[in-house]
């Protein structure tokens, strides 16, 4: 197992991946530059969002990134905000693209 990125820097390699695909992303809350855990909000235009945290398969170690909240956007946003309140250490990276990408399946950002 190869040892984890610090989140600082992962941040910031995801926000120039988007940044070439041209999808608007932004910080709404830096959180712990070492082991921060990381959010990705992506608002969908149409009133509706979804967010996604990356969380490790507890049988096999694998890490993928799951669905956190999704709907109105109003309501995700709670939530997030809900989360930041436990976790102060929490990244929370919010994107708008109407297609609901987020690059997260791409090598380096998937595991």
């Amino acid at each position: 197992m190869s040892p984890r990125l610090a989140a600082g820097v992962w941040v910031s390699a995801y926000l120039t991946r988007l940044r070439l695909a041209d999808i608007p992303a932004y910080v709404t809350a830096k959180g712990d530059a070492e082991a921060g855990a990381v959010v990705v909000k992506v608002a969908l235009l149409d009133g509706t969002a979804r967010a996604y945290e990356r969380r490790s398969d507890l049988m096999t170690g694998a890490r993928a990134w799951i669905v956190f909240a999704e709907g109105p956007e109003a309501e995700v946003d709670a939530q997030l905000s809900r989360a930041r309140g436990r976790d102060p250490d929490l990244w929370l990276i919010e994107l708008e693209d109407r297609q609901g990408r987020t690059l997260l399946e791409q090598d380096g950002l998937s595991e």
